[in-house]
């Protein structure tokens, strides 16, 4: 029976089209995989799986949860699409949670295999951070997924004659959106890469020939900042997300390398929002104009900054468990940066949540809060982000503590039990935690207190 899935029918028609060209390569240029090799496995993977509930008596049911945390992989796309097939809810985690979040995060997910979705069940669960110390989940789909996958390749012209280069995590928003789905809608091959360092992935670029790189601001500054760089004569397209490009970044790229930066703007809660097609990158924080197919609108046009409004047939359903119809629902989603007109675009010029964006990483301090609370000694804790000029932003924390108790004791400990993205970057021993005016303790005045600026702390004691 042919699939009504319109991820799977895009998938099909494409197979159909490429089956036997190259769809996965390495980072020496050898393939992994062909179309048709994602297919037989995915078909071998569906066998072994019904052969396994088949021996313990059980029966597939919908709406499972399909759990993966594999790090870039070519299996990727093969389980995707298997999920897919069986109706199951697909959860990517970052190879970079720990196991107790990870755990968290699935036990959390596994509440819709006894949900009552009725004519919209999602087909995937993005992780993300709520309003509470929980995980949060956003839910897509197959509908929403196609629609964000058609506005970044219309919108950034990437087809099939492209190679993209997967260096960014596949199971962040950012690489699902622009490297799996459309490996699968669009025929658009991929390298997968496991190495991380600039100067691996610069080589590799050079190597395998890809034509695309979706980056992140800390890679295009450390590739300007090398030296004896390889000939990159079939890049074409630079792509940049997770944290706004600094001008001066974007400027020494281009003279050392010929090429522009498009900044790329999105949030999991509704894929691609805005891009830049020029690449001028004279203004800092521009993010071009919105993708297309999609809507963005100033919630109050007449402050100089404001609240957007973002719709899209991209945009997910909402949360789970938690709702927040206010935030996201009915393809309206309401991100909390701010923005401003700048030109023909969009310029953010800061967020009014407490949720920290660390390289498009969402961190709620919540739950870094709750763990170094944890700590024998740890009597208070806030923590906060403070402007980072290639990541965004850098988790910081503000604590209470018993003498004994040390800033290195407490970043092992937080390096032992948290994601890196996680982890803060410094932290602060203090006796009081600083209060604003109205005497309550404010994550925006902790930023700007503790700013890296490099004022003096009065109220910090040192641990020794």
């Amino acid at each position: 029976m042919k699939s009504e899935d319109p991820l799977l029918v895009a998938w099909e028609e494409m197979l159909a089209r490429k089956g036997d060209a190259p769809a996965i390569f390495n980072t020496a240029g050898e393939v992994l995989r062909t179309f048709r090799g994602i297919e037989e496995h995915a078909q071998g993977l569906e066998t072994t799986m019904a052969s396994a509930l088949e021996a313990k008596g059980g029966s597939p049911k919908p709406h499972n949860v399909s759990a993966i945390q594999i790090g870039n992989h070519q299996d990727w796309p093969s389980l995707f699409l298997v999920s897919l097939r069986k109706r199951n809810v697909f959860l990517p985690i970052d190879e970079s949670v720990a196991k107790e979040q990870a755990d968290k995060a699935f036990s959390i997910a596994a509440k819709s295999g006894i949900t009552d979705w009725g004519d919209k069940p999602p087909a995937l669960f993005k992780l993300t951070s709520g309003t509470t110390a929980e995980p949060c989940l956003v839910r897509f789909r197959s509908e929403q997924l196609l629609a964000d996958c058609d506005q970044i390749c219309d919108t950034m012209g990437i087809c099939d004659a492209d190679l993209n280069f997967g260096v960014i995590p596949i199971s962040h928003s950012y690489g699902f959106s622009n490297l799996l789905t459309p490996l699968i809608v669009r025929g658009v091959p991929m390298v997968v890469s496991r190495d991380g360092t600039p100067r691996a992935v610069l080589a590799d670029l050079a190597r395998t020939g890809a034509t695309v790189f979706p980056g992140m601001p800390l890679f295009y500054q450390a590739f300007s900042e090398m030296d004896d760089i390889p000939a990159l004569p079939k890049l074409r397209l630079c792509i940049s997300a997770g944290a706004p490009l600094p001008v001066s970044i974007a400027k020494k790229f281009r003279e050392k390398f010929g090429l522009p930066i498009h900044s790329f703007y999105g949030a999991s809660e509704c894929g691609g929002i805005c891009y830049d097609r020029d690449a001028t990158n004279e203004v800092e924080g521009f993010v071009g104009q919105p993708m297309k197919g999609v809507d963005v609108e100033l919630i109050d046009p007449t402050a100089p900054s404001s609240q957007i409004r973002v719709r899209s047939a991209a945009v997910g359903d909402g949360y789970f468990p938690e709702r927040d119809e206010e935030k996201l629902s009915g393809e309206i989603f309401v991100p909390d940066d701010l923005l401003a007109h700048d030109g023909a675009g969009f310029r953010i010029v800061g967020r009014i949540s407490d949720v920290i964006n660390v390289a498009g990483k969402k961190v709620n301090p919540a739950e870094v809060e709750a763990y170094l609370l944890r700590f024998s000694g740890v009597r208070q804790a806030v923590v906060f982000g403070r402007q980072s000029a290639l990541r965004n932003e850098e988790v910081t924390a503000c604590i209470v503590a018993s003498p004994h108790v040390t800033e290195s004791d407490l970043l092992r400990f937080c390096w032992h039990g948290l994601s890196p993205s996680q982890v803060p970057k410094q932290i602060f021993i203090v006796d009081v935690i600083p209060t604003n005016e109205r005497g309550k303790i404010s994550r925006r005045d902790l930023a700007r207190r503790f700013s890296t600026t490099g004022r003096s702390y009065p109220l910090r004691r040192l641990g020794s």
